[in-house]
């Protein structure tokens, strides 16, 4: 059985805490890996070698650090088909998406790279008589990051790359679920020629959570995963003085008004909701149709829907893998029987796709006539399940959207331009898609949420990611008149 250890002090560490996690293969349901779970202690002792090498790399000119990036960039460009392959081993998506995702996070070491830009500060000569005031940004120290199952290398590298760049030394600890695109990403940056000790892996459950929320040696928490979590991660952190944006759930909106073009929003919303597996906090789950559009849109979704291919990930016809596990395999099919219970009407069931071997396979579910007040409307229940829910009115189909406790993305489909500048004044969402399903900003943006999505002030990666990884400090001077020192300048003089 393959041992999946942690990454400290650049290199591989087998745990020591004597507790293991299983890690699976989601299209077959076989075991393929044991992963290490830290202890308190083991945090404590990888936190210790990182703020070591924390104190060397903030020194690192920027030169250095933008080299390290471009180099990291360019390894991870070439080795993007193999760390795609991993992340499908494990999560079981499709390699497609797996690539994608490693498209996603290439752009923002792309972006990394600019850090001798990005760190530029402001000066105001002559504030004073003699007086000149600036402001520089600084690293904060050792910062870590937690991240979740469906998206193991983006959301990393939507950390990493600023948070290193920017001076500091990351610790992350990813899902205990698919660990193993962490550690390929760890020896990346090591091939890249990052100092030891300035990346981290700590592979663990809760106890290693609570380890990284509560040590006094780490400065800022970075966070994606279900609001409930987010919110402990939050409240916890800050309570430990720590610095903290984690971001949360989704119920993800596509407002389609009566003049969209069918066929396209028709496509859109099936790649959108079941793209990998619905497993992505940006995923439409639900469509609103507006008026008289309700009826033929549904009918095409429907149309598209036994035409897509459900496998194993590793095969180039499929397009859509498994659930992460058998228990959230049940979860979302208790959903879809709860969705028909309620009054939901069940236009495609998933439950019904039959997908030879033992993977966590369910099939893609469609359901219309969905109300406010039922469960698949208000549960961010993240499987394959689009809800559809009809409006009079674009102002109901508002009001919808405004009303939920998420805002995290949403999107309007109009040929009509007023009403799509209209949305995105009204709209209360982080992220706005405009004819696009799923908007997720470039890396020279900022991914985030609003409301029950996000808990904090900043958003990630982009600028508000280098906001986040570091602080500024103002520095007022002031110096004698040249005339008065005795240094000699070496002015030449005429004697």
């Amino acid at each position: 059985m393959n041992r999946i250890a942690h990454w400290i002090g650049g290199a591989e560490r087998p745990g020591s805490s004597g507790r293991v996690g299983p890690v699976f293969n989601p299209a077959t349901g076989e075991q393929t890996a044991e992963v290490d779970l830290a202890s308190a202690d083991e945090v404590a002792q990888a936190v210790a070698v990182a703020q070591e090498a924390a104190r060397a790399w903030r020194s690192a000119s920027l030169a250095k650090r933008s080299t390290v990036l471009f180099k990291f960039r360019e390894l991870l460009a070439a080795q993007s088909g193999d760390l795609a392959a991993v992340i499908t081993s494990e999560h079981g998506k499709v390699l497609s998406d797996a690539a994608g995702e490693v498209a996603r996070g290439l752009e923002n070491a792309e972006f990394a790279t600019g850090i001798p830009h990005l760190m530029k500060g402001s000066f105001s000569e002559q504030a004073a008589t003699g007086v000149d005031v600036y402001s520089i940004k600084q690293p904060l120290g050792v910062v870590a990051g937690i991240t979740p199952f469906n998206f193991p290398a983006m959301v990393p590298l939507w950390m990493c790359t600023t948070a290193i760049a920017a001076g500091n030394a990351f610790v992350l600890k990813p899902s205990e679920k698919d660990p193993s695109a962490a550690l390929f990403l760890a020896r990346l940056w090591k091939d890249a020629g990052l100092p030891e000790g300035v990346f981290t892996v700590v592979n663990g459950d809760k106890e290693a959570v609570d380890a990284i929320l509560t040590h006094p040696g780490i400065a800022a928490v970075s966070f994606v995963g279900s609001t409930p979590i987010a919110k402990y991660i939050y409240e916890t952190g800050t309570a430990h003085g720590k610095r903290v944006q984690a971001l949360g759930g989704a119920k993800n909106h596509m407002l389609v008004l009566p003049d969209a073009e069918l066929d396209a929003a028709a496509d859109a919303a099936v790649n959108a909701a079941y793209g990998s597996a619905g497993e992505r906090c940006m995923a439409v789950s639900v469509v609103v149709a507006v008026g008289d559009i309700a009826g033929p849109l549904v009918d095409a979704i429907a149309a598209r829907l036994p035409k897509l291919r459900i496998g194993d990930g590793t095969d180039p016809e499929s397009q859509m893998g498994p659930l992460i596990t058998a228990q959230h395999r049940e979860k979302v099919a208790g959903y879809i029987a709860r969705g028909a219970e309620e009054g939901a009407t069940v236009v495609a069931d998933g439950r019904e796709a039959e997908v030879p071997g033992d993977g966590y396979f369910l099939g893609v579910t469609l359901l219309d006539n969905v109300k406010p007040d039922m469960d698949v409307y208000a549960d961010e229940i993240f499987g394959p399940v689009l809800a559809v829910v009809r409006a009079e009115t674009y102002a109901e189909g508002l009001a919808l959207i405004n009303d939920n406790e998420y805002g995290n993305g949403t999107a309007i489909f109009t040929r009509d331009g007023g009403a799509a500048r209209q949305f995105q004044f009204d709209v209360d969402a982080g992220m706005v898609g405009v004819n696009v399903p799923i908007p997720v900003p470039v890396a020279y943006y900022s991914f985030g949420g609003w409301k029950a999505s996000l808990f904090g002030d900043t958003h990630m990666y982009g600028p508000d990611g280098i906001h986040f990884f570091t602080r500024s400090k103002v520095v007022t001077s002031r110096w004698p008149d040249p005339g008065t020192s005795s240094v000699d300048l070496g002015f030449p003089t005429n004697r």
